[in-house]
C-alpha cells in the first residue's frame, strides 16, 4: 500500500514543472491511483489547489502535507499514459501539465461533467377527468417515446401544453426519471455497404495485417481506394475486439468520413475534434474511456483518446501541416502514433497520395513497409492535366481571373450540367489595397501584416490578430480618392465566377464561410447533392473530398505557396496542385484540370503536372541533403516575442552569443540568426528568432532550453519564449 504521492500541479508556471510529493490521508488509500485528480493544499498559504498524480511513492524523509480530497470518481490517465507524457515533456520540450491537458477533456478542470436531466416516461393509466384529450394524446406520444424526451423538449417537440403535461406528472400519470444527457451525435447515416477488394487493395489489407512490422506507409493515387482499405482494417480490429482511431487532418474531411464510417460500421464511432462544445468533447471522451465505443474519427487530438486496447492508428492525408501542433506540447500525429504503437502494440498505418518527404525517405531506407497504389480502384482514368502560362493570357490582353482555356471549360461544364471546383489558397477580396497616388499600403496597427479586404462586410481585416477597420474613401496620407485593391482571395474569385457565370449556382469554403459549427458538413452535403455546380475554395477542398459530379478542376494560382521564403514550399506546391487535381473524373465521366500559373517551368509544378511523386522525390531529397534540411538533419526554432522591442533584440541577442558558443562545441550544428520573423509583429509583439540546425538530439535541446530560461528569467513576464523541433515552418 502507497502512503504518499508525487503531484503535478495545474500551474502554467514553468518553475513549478515537477512532481510535488503528498501524503495521502487512509480515507483515499483504495481509490488514489497514477492519473488521478487531487485537490492539495499549496504554497505558503496553503491554497487548495488542483493537482494530478503522477507517481505513487511507498516513504519519504521529513514531513509533508496532505492531499484534500479526490476530484474524480476515475482516474483521467494511465502508467502507460505517463510514459507517453514523459516522453513528449522531453522531445517537444514542454512542461506535464502541457502534456497531460492533451489526454484529458478540457472542460474537465472547468467543471464539466456528464449532464443529467429528469426524462418522462408512462405512469398509471389514465382515470377521472384525465381519461380524455388532450391528456389520451399526451401520454400516447409519451408511451411512443418513452425517456426520449425532458418535459420542456416534449412540449417544444410535439407543441403540447406544458402545464398538462406537468399536472399529468404531478398526478402519477407520467413519471420522471434521471438520466444522463447526450451531447454527442445520434445523427443516423445511409447504409455505405462493404465493398469488394480490387486486387492491389487486397495486397494492401492482406500486408498489413500478415505482417510484423508496426508502421506503413500507403502511397496511392487519389481515387485509389485507400478509404475503403482503412474500413477493411477496422473491421477486421473490431471483429478482434480491438480498438481503431482514424486522424483526418481537416475539420472539413470530417463529414465525409464520418458519413462513410457511420453508414459502413452504424452509430458506435465517436467523432472528436476541435468545433465540438467542450460538453461534447467530454461526452465523446467519457465514452471512450468506458469501453461504449471501438472506434474514433478525428483531427489530431482524437490521438489521445483514452482506448483501453487500440489496435490500429490510421493516419489519412499524413502529409498534412495541421498534423504538427503550434501550441505546447507542439507534438507530431506521427511521432505521437510511432511512440503509441510501442506501448500499445497497435499498428500504424499511413496513407497519401503525397507523402511528406520525410516519411517517404524512411520507406525507402525500409524503416516503414511500403505499399504502393498506382491506379484508381474503379478502373477510373486520372484526369488530363493542362498548364496554362498566365504571362501569355497577359500577351492576348486577358487580364480576367479566369484564362481563356479554364473559362471555356467551365461554359462547356456547366452545359453538360456537370460540376467544377475552383482551387485558390488565398480568403478575402484582396490580399492587399493601396493608395495608387502615394503608395500608401493600409497595413494591421498591431502587426506587421497588410489589411485584407473583405467585401462582404466592407472591411479590412487582419489575418492575425483579427483586427477589422472600415476603407476609407481617401488616402490616410495624401487624401487622394485612387484607393484600389491588389490581389485576389477566394471571395473575389467567387464575385468574379458570379459575374462571368450568371447561371451558375456557386458555393464557397474558407475559413469565412466554415465560422459556424457545422458549416464544412453543409457546404459538403450540398455540393454533393449537386445543389451547386461550382465549389470554390481554399486548401479545404484541395483533399480528400470525392465529388462523382466533378469533372473540373482550375487551380487558380498554382505558385502562391513557391514564393514562401521555406524550405517546405516546393513540397507543398506540388502536394496541393496534385491533391486538388485528384478531386476531378472521380465518377464514370472523365476530368480535366487546368493550372494557371505565371512559373510553368518550375519543377514541382512540372511533377505534379505530370504525376509524378518519385521524379519529384529523387529531386527534392537531393537538394534537402545538399542543404542539410529534414531528414538529413533537425531544425530547432527559437521564437522570441515582446511587446518591449528593445528589451527583446537584447535579449535574444544575449541569448544567440551563448548558444554560438554552445553550437560550437558540436559538430555540424550551425545557428543562424537572430533576426526578426518574416511576420515581425503579431498583436503588438514584436517577433523574433534563432534557427540551431544539425542533429539536434533530445538532451541537447533540453540544455539549450534549460540555458535559454536561465538567461531569460530577469524578463519572463516581458518575454515569451517558443521553442520547436522541427516545425511545420519558418514562417
Amino acid at each position: 500500500m502507497f502512503t504518499y504521492a508525487g503531484v503535478i500541479i495545474n500551474s502554467s508556471s514553468s518553475a513549478l514543472d515537477r512532481a510535488f510529493t503528498y501524503a495521502i490521508p487512509d480515507a483515499l488509500s483504495n481509490e488514489l491511483k497514477v492519473g488521478s485528480r487531487v485537490l492539495v493544499p499549496f504554497g505558503k498559504g496553503n491554497r487548495r489547489t488542483e493537482g494530478f498524480v503522477v507517481s505513487l511513492i511507498d516513504s519519504v524523509q521529513g514531513e509533508v502535507k496532505e492531499i484534500s480530497g479526490l476530484c474524480d470518481e476515475i482516474p483521467l490517465f494511465t502508467e502507460k499514459d505517463l510514459t507517453l507524457i514523459e516522453w513528449m515533456r522531453e522531445k517537444y520540450l514542454c512542461t506535464y501539465l502541457e502534456c497531460i491537458k492533451v489526454l484529458i477533456p478540457s472542460g474537465i478542470t472547468k467543471g464539466i461533467r456528464t449532464r443529467k436531466e429528469n426524462y418522462v416516461f408512462t405512469g398509471e393509466a389514465l382515470a377521472g377527468r384525465y381519461d380524455r384529450e388532450p391528456y389520451r394524446g399526451i401520454w400516447s406520444l409519451v408511451e411512443a417515446n418513452n425517456g426520449k424526451y425532458n418535459k420542456n423538449r416534449l412540449s417544444e417537440e410535439f407543441g403540447l401544453s406544458l402545464s398538462s403535461v406537468t399536472s399529468m406528472i404531478k398526478n402519477g400519470f407520467l413519471l420522471q426519471r434521471e438520466g444522463t444527457v447526450s451531447r454527442y451525435s445520434k445523427r443516423e447515416y445511409e447504409s455505405y455497404s462493404r465493398l469488394e477488394l480490387n486486387r492491389q487493395q487486397k495486397v494492401v489489407v492482406d500486408g498489413i495485417l500478415g505482417s510484423e512490422g508496426t508502421e506503413f506507409l500507403i502511397h496511392g493515387v487519389t481515387g485509389s481506394g485507400k478509404t475503403e482499405i482503412y474500413m477493411h482494417l477496422v473491421s477486421e480490429m473490431i471483429s478482434k475486439g480491438r480498438d481503431s482511431i482514424i486522424l483526418v487532418p481537416e475539420i472539413s474531411l470530417t463529414p465525409q468520413m464520418v458519413e462513410r464510417f457511420k453508414g459502413r460500421f452504424g452509430s458506435g464511432i465517436s467523432v472528436f475534434h476541435s468545433r465540438l462544445s467542450q460538453g461534447e468533447r467530454f461526452d465523446e471522451w467519457f465514452r471512450v474511456k468506458e469501453g461504449k465505443v471501438r472506434v474514433a474519427i478525428g483531427a489530431r487530438s482524437a490521438l489521445f483518446l483514452p482506448f483501453s486496447d487500440l489496435g490500429m492508428i490510421i493516419i489519412d492525408e499524413e502529409h498534412e501541416a495541421s498534423y504538427k501542433s503550434d501550441s505546447d506540447p507542439k507534438y507530431h500525429a506521427r511521432e505521437v502514433a510511432r511512440m503509441k504503437s510501442g506501448l500499445t502494440g497497435c499498428k500504424v498505418v499511413l496513407g497519401s497520395a503525397t507523402p511528406a518527404l520525410e516519411t517517404y525517405y524512411r520507406a525507402v531506407q525500409g524503416e516503414i513497409e511500403l505499399y504502393t497504389l498506382k491506379e484508381r480502384a474503379d478502373g477510373a482514368k486520372m484526369p488530363d492535366v493542362e498548364v496554362v502560362d498566365m504571362r501569355e493570357e497577359l500577351k492576348k490582353n486577358n487580364r480576367s481571373i479566369f484564362s481563356q482555356e479554364l473559362s471555356e471549360g467551365i461554359e462547356e461544364c456547366l452545359a453538360r450540367r456537370e460540376q467544377v471546383i475552383l482551387f485558390l489558397n488565398r480568403r478575402g477580396f484582396s490580399t492587399f489595397v493601396s493608395c495608387r497616388s502615394c503608395g500608401y499600403v493600409y497595413t494591421c496597427d498591431s502587426c506587421d501584416i497588410s489589411l485584407t479586404y473583405h467585401h462582404e462586410s466592407g472591411l479590412l481585416t487582419c489575418h492575425y490578430c483579427g483586427k477589422s477597420r472600415k476603407l476609407d474613401k481617401l488616402c490616410p496620407s495624401c487624401g487622394s480618392k485612387y484607393i484600389k485593391y491588389f490581389g485576389i482571395g477566394t471571395e473575389r474569385l467567387e464575385s468574379e465566377a458570379r459575374r462571368h457565370f450568371p447561371g451558375a449556382k456557386i458555393l464557397r469554403m474558407d475559413f469565412d464561410t466554415t465560422r459556424k459549427k457545422d458549416s464544412h458538413e453543409s457546404i459538403y452535403t450540398r455540393f454533393k447533392n449537386h445543389e451547386a455546380d461550382i465549389l470554390i475554395g481554399t486548401q479545404m477542398v484541395a483533399k480528400g473530398l470525392d465529388f462523382k459530379g466533378v469533372t473540373l478542376v482550375g487551380i487558380i494560382a498554382a505558385d502562391l505557396s513557391l514564393n514562401l521564403p521555406d524550405f517546405r514550399s516546393n513540397e507543398r506546391t506540388f502536394q496541393l496542385i496534385t491533391q486538388v487535381s485528384g478531386r476531378a473524373g472521380r465518377g464514370r465521366k472523365s476530368g480535366k484540370v487546368i493550372v494557371q500559373t505565371y512559373n510553368p517551368e518550375n519543377s514541382s509544378i512540372k511533377h505534379a503536372v505530370k504525376g509524378d511523386y518519385e521524379g519529384f522525390f529523387k529531386e527534392e531529397i537531393e537538394i534537402r541533403r545538399h542543404m542539410e534540411y529534414p531528414p538529413f538533419a533537425d531544425i530547432m526554432s527559437i521564437n522570441m516575442s515582446s511587446e518591449n522591442e528593445e528589451l527583446l533584440i537584447k535579449s535574444i541577442q544575449n541569448v544567440g552569443i551563448i548558444l554560438k558558443n554552445m553550437a560550437a562545441d558540436y559538430d555540424r550544428i550551425d545557428l543562424l540568426g537572430p533576426s526578426p520573423c518574416m511576420i515581425s509583429k503579431i498583436k503588438d509583439s514584436y517577433r523574433w528568432q534563432l534557427v540551431l540546425k544539425g542533429r539536434i538530439e533530445p538532451e541537447f535541446a533540453d540544455y539549450i532550453r534549460k540555458t535559454i530560461y536561465d538567461l531569460t528569467k530577469d524578463v519572463y513576464n516581458s518575454i515569451r519564449i517558443s521553442m520547436d523541433i522541427n516545425p511545420a515552418s519558418l514562417l
